[in-house]
């Protein structure tokens, strides 16, 4: 199958899984947050993807590698996915039963549009990301003939990425106007601590010129703290 029709169907389920679980728990279209929410994290990633199809299609093969060769990453996995999956639902589930309305008086318009900024700014970051480090794969690996990337938001912080998603983490919720899934937020971003130091490890192993690139940018995740 070609990688157009494999991204196709990527797609096609994607937004599919991502209307189910925005909706459903809900029980209403009327969820205006949950469109919002949607077209951040439904249209965008297909724009930015779409744009990688085009120009590095061997990014694009790589992120849609799903099976980790390693153990401690398959760990990750299953505990990530159902953590991931709760940030969509629990919002959903309090929009229904209003327990963020009852119990705080509920999200503020407009802090749930605000919320979308730093979501939007993290995309464009991980957007750059993809565009210095074309090894950027969606598992953890080392390929034969990659390289370190040390330019670029590779700079500042060894794992961008993972710096992107971090605000993600924290702004979803309230973008989908929930405090009662805001404490999910916290394992996820334990979760992404254990996968960057697991994915150090085996860098510094098997990447040459690694350990220097360390040396050089000494900030793992966040500017002059981590």
């Amino acid at each position: 199958m070609s990688l157009r029709a494999r991204f196709a169907i990527r797609v096609v389920i994607g937004l599919t899984l991502a209307i189910a679980a925005m909706f459903l728990p809900a029980g209403s279209f009327a969820y205006w947050q949950g469109w919002g929410s949607l077209g951040v994290f439904g249209v965008f990633p297909i724009i930015l993807f779409s744009y990688f199809l085009r120009y590095d299609p061997q990014l694009l093969e790589r992120r849609l590698l799903r099976k980790e060769p390693r153990a401690k990453q398959r760990l990750w996995v299953r505990l990530w996915t159902p953590l991931w999956l709760g940030l969509f639902l629990l919002p959903g589930f309090d929009y229904r039963f209003g327990w963020s309305r009852i119990v705080l008086g509920g999200v503020p318009a407009s802090i749930c549009v605000l919320a979308q900024v730093p979501i939007v700014a993290s995309w464009l970051l991980i957007f750059q990301v993809f565009r210095r480090n074309t090894f950027a794969a969606a598992v953890v690996q080392v390929e034969t003939g990659q390289r370190v990337v040390a330019d670029g938001p590779y700079r500042i912080v060894r794992h961008p990425m993972y710096a992107a998603t971090v605000p993600m983490l924290l702004c979803l919720p309230l973008a989908m106007g929930s405090y009662f899934a805001l404490p999910l937020a916290l394992p996820l971003i334990a979760l992404l601590v254990y996968r960057l130091r697991d994915e150090e490890r085996l860098l510094l192993a098997e990447l040459p010129g690694y350990a220097e690139y360390c040396r050089r940018t000494p900030y793992r995740l966040i500017p002059l703290v981590w």
